[in-house]
């Protein structure tokens, strides 16, 4: 079995979902992609030869984060065959509200998706020209070093980036205060803009060296851009990156 997520949390680095899934089934594994943070709506990763997929349904899905849920989706052979077994002998279940909360919220996926990535590209865009941001993880802006594969395997970048602000952790901590809109949160695909400092909550657990090597930088934060007005956004990160100069 192969399991990874494309795009990765939170450093938004892509894996070529059609060269892995072709050296995994040469040797009869099954490859597993986590599809979370491109949608399905942005991303097909079973046409792009994943057998099975997995999402956190409380995210996009549910779009406005209301409840817990999740999705598997494969081959219905292997739903029938070997899931469905699966979930008859150790009794998951969803509860049946939320069923029904994230089954409404599918009928407006692709509308809010889209939304969210016209607010993403207009903030990655500020970001990259900002003098106060060192770096920007974005796959839908041509400086990301896999654009070329972004464009190849998704349809657009996403609604969630990371940047890297000049000054470590400290001014990280307080452009995240500094925000009036956008709320400090480690949920994403929320119809209101969340940041989170990685290093010290989603990956707080991992050693040093490990952060090191994602690329998990204490200045570096990580958005769940919403559907806010676009003006509204880039305003308030334009007054919090002044305050932190």
């Amino acid at each position: 079995m192969v399991f990874f997520e494309s795009i990765s949390n939170p450093t938004l680095e892509l894996i070529d979902i059609e060269a892995v899934s072709e050296i995994a089934h040469k040797v009869g594994a099954k490859v597993i992609v986590d599809n979370v943070f491109a949608t399905p709506v942005l991303q097909s990763s079973l046409s792009l030869g994943a057998d099975v997929v997995i999402y956190s349904a409380t995210k996009h899905i549910d779009g406005q984060g209301r409840c817990l849920g999740g999705v598997v989706l494969g081959s219905a052979s292997y739903i029938k065959d070997e899931l469905a077994n699966f979930i008859r002998q150790t009794g998951p279940s969803l509860a049946p509200f939320n069923a029904w909360v994230l089954l409404k919220s599918l009928e407006t996926l692709a509308l809010r998706v889209d939304a969210h990535c016209n607010n993403a590209e207009r903030v990655a865009q500020f970001l990259v020209e900002h003098d106060g941001v060192s770096q920007v993880f974005y796959p839908g802006h041509e400086s990301h070093p896999q654009y070329a594969l972004a464009q190849k395997q998704m349809t657009r970048g996403s609604n969630l980036l990371a940047f890297e602000v000049n000054g470590g952790q400290e001014k990280a901590f307080a452009l995240a205060n500094a925000l009036d809109i956008a709320l400090i949160s480690n949920n994403l695909g929320d119809a209101k803009t969340l940041i989170t400092h990685p290093a010290t909550t989603t990956h707080a657990k991992l050693a040093d060296d490990v952060k090191a090597e994602l690329g998990i930088k204490q200045g570096v934060l990580r958005v769940s851009i919403g559907l806010e007005d676009g003006q509204d956004l880039l305003d308030d990160f334009a007054q919090a990156l002044a305050q932190i100069q």
